[in-house]
């Protein structure tokens, strides 16, 4: 319905402009996520100065594999997905009350569901290591400190689904910022919390500090639930020990769920089974593949993560009001600005990623070997760079329409693959071909999904998409042609100091960056002035009152 006045409220302009919102919206959750990724990298940089890609950080990552693989599931899929889409439904059509009960009895029943389970993890954690990383056994030591940090990084699983309880509630109430940051409070936990006990256990960083950095890990989870407690409570969450597993809102939550752990997961489940294969591979390549990675999770948190955490509680009202017009504005808007950014971000990635891995990681136990196997898995996994961040917007937008089936099946079917890709690629092109593997599966999982959701909702704008999909595409091959020829021209002039490593990847990141910039404009590219207006639109209205 229109509004009957002239000057409508800020709720009522956010109703009218959807896509406007959700790309404000998404520029706080991209703030909040571009800290939290930065301190990330730093997470990893303290890592790859004290451990490398060694034995030992392999143990550390294969530990954290299943707490990580339940981080992802919950924290930006399956729960998350269905907490909200839920919880947005009986906001706008049970009222408030019913939405704090509902919270306080999905809170207690992952209480009483994960508790036990986080207690079997922690007792059968050597038979889960032998289970994901049968390669370990090769290696003496390796599969014992494997499974003694995944006994204690157990918890952390319990740890994230509280926390996204909290998330799912404040992105409702459309309070983005504080939530989006907890992963920085993550982060800042586990290094400082993980230091000072890894310098407890071993002063001079031997190979039994890494233990300490497990500890960090479960401090740095508390972190991320407890930040969150004071916005709780401002926007009016009280706890209540309530348990109903057979509330309908509960049930509703479970139901979706249970697909949804396939659908959203297969990319992480893809994960999971490539760093299975590399454990066959001898020391390095499962580090190798994990600081890879850590660059992709960069622009899917900052692009992915972010666009369809803002996008999730706007769908989900327009499908809880049976507005399909909004709905289809709203996501295609959502998905022009992933291919935005993620495109030239994939393209630099993978022309960049030597410059760019040696600025990070290359000191310390992180030798130039390192960076050149980090770099080559990276650039085939910015291939389905795009890929993993639309997924993130897509697969919630079949849960707010309370089909979970669509991805599940998609999601079944992209782990099957992978598994066979991986065969076929590991031998002939080691870690390089897992990562392939991955990608691959990661775009035929995004365009599954967009043409199965296109033909559930009618029409998705997709001549509008495809337009600017081609803009973007020309812009960044001309980027990359750009960023590589500035490097190709400076680096032989570089030393091997810091100072070197700072112009090998800055200067060609700027000239590319100014390149997309400017072609993308000559080229009218869609959702440009949107993205801007959402990044830079607190500025550019200060300037303009001044």
């Amino acid at each position: 319905m229109a509004p009957t006045s002239k000057n409508p409220s800020e709720a009522e302009r956010e109703e009218i402009q959807p896509s406007g919102q959700v790309a404000r919206s998404a520029g706080i959750v991209g703030l909040a996520v571009m800290v939290s990724r930065i301190f990330g990298l730093v997470r990893e940089q303290v890592f790859a100065a004290f451990f490398g890609a060694s034995m030992v950080y392999d143990a550390f990552l294969m530990a954290f594999r299943i707490p990580n693989l339940l981080r992802d599931l919950f924290a930006e899929g399956a729960l998350s997905a269905a907490f909200v889409t839920t919880f947005s439904q009986h906001v706008t059509q049970k009222g408030e009350a019913a939405a704090w009960r509902l919270a306080n009895l999905v809170l207690n029943a992952l209480i009483l569901i994960l508790l036990p389970l986080t207690i079997l993890g922690m007792i059968f954690s050597p038979q889960i290591v032998d289970w994901i990383a049968p390669g370990f056994r090769a290696i003496p030591g390796k599969t014992e400190l494997t499974a003694e940090m995944t006994s204690i990084m157990f918890p952390f699983i319990l740890l994230v689904a509280l926390a996204t309880v909290a998330m799912g509630i404040l992105n409702t109430k459309d309070r983005f910022g504080i939530p989006a940051s907890a992963s920085t409070f993550f982060n800042l936990g586990s290094v400082v919390g993980g230091l000072a006990f890894a310098y407890a256990i071993d002063p001079h960083f031997g190979p039994r500090a890494i233990v300490g950095m497990a500890i960090g890990t479960l401090i740095g989870g508390m972190l991320q639930f407890l930040v969150q407690l004071p916005s709780l409570r401002h926007v009016g969450y009280r706890y209540r020990p309530l348990v109903d597993f057979t509330d309908p809102g509960v049930v509703q939550i479970m139901r979706l769920m249970g697909p949804a752990i396939i659908g959203t997961g297969a990319v992480q489940i893809n994960v999971l089974v490539n760093s299975s294969f590399a454990s066959y591979l001898g020391n390095g390549p499962v580090s190798w593949l994990g600081y890879a990675f850590r660059f992709m999770q960069f622009p899917i948190g900052l692009f992915g993560v972010a666009i369809g955490t803002a996008t999730l509680p706007s769908i989900s009202r327009a499908a809880a009001r049976g507005d399909l017009a909004e709905f289809r504005k709203t996501l295609a808007s959502s998905l022009g600005m992933v291919f935005l950014f993620c495109i030239p971000s994939a393209f630099g990635l993978a022309v960049l990623g030597e410059p760019i891995v040696s600025l990070i990681y290359q000191r310390g136990h992180f030798t130039a070997a390192d960076t050149h196997q980090t770099a080559a898995a990276l650039a085939f996994y910015a291939v389905g760079l795009t890929g993993y961040a639309a997924i993130k917007v897509l697969a919630p937008a079949f849960y707010a329409l309370k089909d979970a089936r669509t991805p599940m099946i998609v999601g079944v079917v992209s782990i099957a693959t992978n598994y066979v890709l991986n065969l076929l690629l590991v031998e002939r092109f080691g870690h390089r071909g897992l990562a392939m593997a991955t990608s691959g599966v990661a775009l035929v999982n995004f365009l599954a999904l967009f043409f199965l959701i296109k033909r559930k909702i009618g029409h998705i704008e997709g001549r509008r998409i495809f337009q600017s999909l081609w803009k973007i595409l020309l812009a960044s091959a001309a980027m990359a042609v750009a960023s590589w020829t500035v490097y190709a021209g400076i680096s032989p002039q570089m030393g091997p100091g810091l100072e070197g490593q700072l112009a090998n990847a800055l200067i060609p990141i700027a000239a590319g960056t100014a390149v997309f910039f400017l072609l993308a404009r000559l080229l009218a590219v869609a959702d440009l002035e949107s993205a801007e207006r959402a990044l830079l639109g607190k500025f550019l209205r200060r300037s303009s009152k001044e």
